[in-house]
Order: C-alpha cells, then structure tokens, then sequence
C-alpha cells in the first residue's frame, strides 16, 4: 500500500487545527493524522489513506468500528432523545448486566470518562476509610486526575516509595498524598503495606500494567495483603474489563478486588464508564444510608447517558456470542507469534509482552517485570519501527496494538507483511 499525498480536505483541516488547538490537536494521538471514517477493523483518513485500525479509539471499538448492531441501537434511542439527566432503561440495565458478569460489583455508579471513574474511586475509598493516603504502582495509568498523575512516567524515577509529579500544575502537596511501589514485586509491596497501612485508603493497580503482564502469584498476593490490612484494593479496569474476558482480568486472573474501574467497552465508543464494587464502600454515594458527614456527592450531566449505555449494551451482547472471545484471542496469538518469529528471522533483539487482546514489542531481551525494565528497552528503534508502519497502512498508539473481534485474516495478512518490510529495513539500516 502506497501512502497518497495529503488532500487539501485534510491540509486545510491541519491548518485550521493549528491555529484553533494547542499543538493542533485533541491532546490525544499525533496531530498530524485526522480520521474521516471507520468500518470494521480499518478506519480512513481524510486523503483516504487506509489503515488496519489497531489503535481502536485507544480501545473502545472492540467489536469494530459502525458496528450494524451497534449503530442500529444507538439510532434507536437517538429518536427518543439523547440525554435525560436521570434514570433510564438502558443506563439501569447496563448496570445489571455489569454486576451479573463482573465479580466485584454488586452496586455501579456511572460516569462519562476513565479518569472519573478513578478519581471516584480512590475517594470513595478514602471516604470509606477515613484515610486520605494511596499507593499505586510506578508506570501505572489512572487517568488524568492529580493522583494519578504522580510517577506514571517518570523519565527519571525516584526512590520508592516517593512520588514524582508527572507535569506541570499538580499541586506540590498531592506527592505526600501518593506511595509508589515497583510492580511485580510482592516482597517490596508486603513491606510498605506493613510500614503504612495505617495512613492507607486504598490501593489502585492496572491488572495488566499498560502491557506488562503480573507475574504468577502478584495479584492474588497484593488481595491477600490488603485484606489482611483492610486497605481498599482498586482494580483499574477501564482498559481491561469486557476486554480479558467476559468478567475482565478478575475472571482471567482469577482475583477479586473490592472495587474496580470500567470504561472503554461498556460504552461501544461513547463516553462512559463506571465505578463498581462492594455494596458497603458504594453506600457512600447514598447519603440516605451514610448521612451526610460521610456522603460523597457525584453529579455528572452525561453520567449513564442512555445513547452511550444502548451502545455498550449492544457491544456486550455481541460479546457474549459463541466464539467471540476464542475470535479476538486467536487473532491476537496469530500476530504475537509472528511479531516475535519476525524479530529472531531480523536478528533484531526484541520481544513481545501483553495478552493476546493488548500486547506491544519492546526493543530489549531483558526480561520486563515493571516499567523501569521498559525504560531499559530501545525507544529510538520502538519510534522508528512505528513510523515505518503508518506508510505501509498500519494505525497503532505509542505503545500498545489493540486487537478487535473485526480484524479479520486479510487484516492479520496485511500486517505481517508491513511487519516484515519495516524490520527488513531495520535490519538493513543498522548493519
């Protein structure tokens, strides 16, 4: 596939982005991309360059994109309006069918974006508590609230357990508010749990950090731990739920935690997420059963928006169909394997980390335990390879291919086959 030359749609629409959006873009992928359309497992560009899609909306599209079952229900309750601010039928089945497959949740408030669903979590927990410190793992994601923004990636990280504000206009004070512990390391989690759980409201933890699988035994051991200490333990989910399986990382991984976060799936590419967990800590988003000293108010316009949750429960049912799972996963073994037959083939020192649904290369034979060992890889060679893909019709983020229930053999096919030419080149560049 020959990349066209940019069209004067998306040129004039570059431009205009330059001038009206910091950095000329949404803050999100590069800005020097804009996308017009989406089918399937491919989306296109304004030229009408064509690309197999493993960004996915940064993982919402996990049926594919204009999904006919999708689109028809969002059409649906579009004619009978688009939001109420207050209940409806979609929202409230939604939430069921949420605490039907999801092993924590037996209560669910919903919100419109991840990183609200973290930030509600991690104070719900501290209004359950009564404590106001977390800890969360170095390298993890949690969204964009002041929290979690502490040591997600730290370009020269610090002593454990101190925190490092990631960017500029997070107060000074949250880094005292913020433990960090090294993941994949239960021995060093065991100790600071026991020198501070006292202060502690709640631990938060990608199941699966951004790719970085845990290793046997460190989830059920960080349960353990926090429940022998009776600190909350948060699963963030938003990426992982619906995605691992039908019940998220607590089924694949067989743990459960006290709370979690949802996101992406639940809404079929529209805002919303959620908040689920022990009936106990969620009492405190009813002031009816906590009073009002220890209420915790949450007001969102959008908050179970009945187009998002008609979405999302089409993409569910969808998912619950007969060899879905065994579909994405296989598609997702397929690409692994050959990604990692492709970099012994080159000679290029590399491997292949994540689960089949979520999985990326990192340029190092090191083994990847937390994200200092990622730091550790070749991020200039990880940046080239990646720009030698977009050419050849390939859609990926920074650090992660996700991988859809619509990506079929030809996209697999078309894959590879930009795979192979853009490690040859490699391969070639650096002899």
């Amino acid at each position: 596939m020959t990349a066209l030359p940019p069209s004067d749609r998306q040129l004039g629409l570059a431009a205009t982005a330059r001038r009206v959006l910091p950095a000329g873009g949404f803050g999100n992928l590069t800005s020097d991309i804009i996308i017009a359309r989406g089918a399937g497992g491919r989306v296109w560009d304004e030229t009408g360059n064509e690309y197999v899609d493993f960004l996915l909306g940064s993982g919402p599209m996990l049926v594919g994109h204009a999904h006919p079952d999708v689109t028809a229900a969002v059409i649906e309750q579009v004619k009978l309006g688009t939001t109420y601010f207050a209940n409806n039928r979609h929202g409230i089945t939604l939430a069921a069918e949420i605490v039907a497959a999801v092993a924590c949740a037996e209560q669910v408030r919903f919100v419109s974006t991840g990183t609200e669903a973290d930030m509600y979590a991690l104070r719900v927990a501290r209004a359950f508590r009564g404590r106001d410190r977390i800890l969360k793992f170095e390298g993890g994601y949690h969204g964009m609230s002041d929290h979690a923004l502490m040591s997600l990636a730290p370009k020269q990280p610090g002593n454990f357990p101190q925190a490092i504000p990631d960017g500029a206009g997070v107060p000074a004070r949250v880094r005292d508010e913020v433990l960090v512990a090294p993941f994949n390391d239960l021995a060093a989690f065991e100790a600071l749990l026991a020198a501070h759980h006292d202060d502690l409201a709640a631990v938060i933890i990608e199941p699966l950090q951004r790719v970085i699988p845990p290793a046997p035994g460190f989830l059920a051991g960080v349960r353990a731990i926090t429940a022998k200490y009776g600190v909350v333990l948060i699963f963030d989910e938003v990426v992982t739920g619906f995605r691992f399986a039908y019940g998220g990382a607590q089924e694949k991984y067989g743990v459960v935690p006290d709370l979690c976060t949802l996101g992406k799936v639940i809404g079929g590419g529209f805002p919303l997420a959620a908040i689920a967990g022990r009936a106990d800590i969620m009492a405190h988003f009813d002031r009816g059963l906590v009073g009002d000293d220890k209420f915790l108010m949450q007001v969102g316009t959008l908050s179970g928006n009945p187009v998002a949750a008609a979405a999302g429960l089409a993409s569910l049912e969808i998912l619950r169909r007969p060899g879905a799972y065994e579909q994405i996963f296989t598609t997702g073994r397929t690409l692994m394997t050959a990604m990692a037959d492709l970099l012994r083939r080159f000679g290029i020192p590399g491997q292949v980390i994540g689960e089949p649904p979520m999985f990326d290369v990192v340029f190092t034979t090191a083994p990847i335990a937390n994200y200092r060992d990622v730091l550790r890889g070749d991020a200039d060679l990880a940046r080239r390879f990646n720009a030698k893909l977009r050419p050849r019709g390939i859609l990926k983020g920074d650090s992660k291919y996700y991988v859809s229930l619509a990506h079929t053999d030809a996209d697999i096919a078309h894959t590879i086959a930009a795979w192979t030419e853009a490690l040859a080149e490699l391969a070639k560049e650096a002899a």
